[in-house]
């Protein structure tokens, strides 16, 4: 089964962007997670929309990966097709108006309209994710959001159509769009800034570059804050006063720099994370009341399953 997939998408890809079991431990932030059963990685818009409609023709599973920067892939892997978009990252201002293709970092994407003296994405600077998982999750930090500059979004359907949404039609809401919920693939974006001080823009952003490298605890391997925040509280303040930091299971253990996020300290597996997120939400559970929602996705499957 595995082989005629790749004999077919190699058809519609460049052959050497298809592998079999491909380890996806090498493509998430965490670096956890098993193998994809087929690997694809498009080099097109077009080709990424053909490979979207080969699976749904032939009934074949298949998930989109960004940048792995926040999601925990289990350990027995993703069965059918895994797609990855990371080639597509072209990055294109005219005037104003920004250009980006999702497989972009968006912190790329950041420093580049920075440079052009342009303002709006300064709070995206240290966010660790594609500009593809950036729109899907309305991704936000340091009181800006994508919503507060999106144009419009070309996405991927289901079906495999390629179609322009406007703001309006993302329906962006708190980690939230139309994106995530009705399965879309985001293609690429069109963010509409303004014109700022250069000095005012630089020194944002090394203020919340300091911050970022200062508070967050990127020297080891994590999905990002894991949590949500909840209404009126905050995620890391509820498991730093449930006396959390530096527990865990295995080799995943709660950040000691920073309450919100779980980092893989010592070869952790992803069960490992998976475990410790379940015991954090079970703890602030017990001593506040209070339900603790993942912003990190959990998708895969917990064993390997020979096909």
């Amino acid at each position: 089964m595995k082989l005629q997939w790749l004999q077919d998408l190699s058809k519609i890809v460049n052959p050497q962007n298809v592998k079999i079991d491909e380890p996806l431990n090498k493509y998430t932030m965490t670096k956890l997670g098993g193998p994809a059963d087929v690997f694809v990685m498009a080099e097109t818009e077009e080709q990424a929309a053909a490979v979207v409609k080969y699976a749904r023709a032939n009934d074949i599973p298949i998930f989109l990966l960004g940048n792995g920067s926040n999601m925990v892939v289990r350990d027995g892997g993703m069965r059918g097709i895994v797609l990855n978009l990371s080639m597509l990252d072209q990055i294109h201002i005219d005037g104003t108006t920004v250009h980006a293709q999702a497989g972009a970092l968006i912190i790329d994407v950041s420093k580049a309209v920075a440079a052009e003296g342009l303002s709006g994405l300064e709070f995206a600077c240290g966010i660790p994710g594609s500009v593809g998982g950036a729109m899907a999750m309305n991704a936000g930090a340091y009181g800006g959001e994508i919503n507060d500059v999106i144009h419009s979004c070309k996405v991927l359907t289901f079906e495999g159509d390629i179609v322009v949404l406007s703001k309006q039609q993302l329906e962006l809401g708190y980690r939230k769009s139309i994106i995530a919920s009705k399965g879309y693939y985001a293609l690429s974006s069109i963010f509409e800034l303004t014109k700022g001080d250069q000095q005012t823009i630089d020194l944002t952003i090394e203020d919340f570059t300091f911050k970022r490298t200062s508070k967050q605890p990127l020297e080891y391997p994590s999905a990002g804050s894991v949590f949500k925040r909840p209404p009126g509280q905050f995620a890391g303040k509820l498991i730093q006063d449930s006396g959390l930091q530096g527990m865990g299971v295995g080799g995943a253990e709660v950040s000691t720099k920073h309450a919100g996020f779980i980092i893989n300290k010592n070869n952790a597996t992803a069960t490992d994370y998976i475990e410790t997120i379940r015991m954090v939400q079970r703890i602030v559970k017990e001593k506040f009341d209070i339900d603790l929602e993942t912003e990190v996705k959990i998708v895969g499957e917990d064993r390997i399953i020979i096909k």
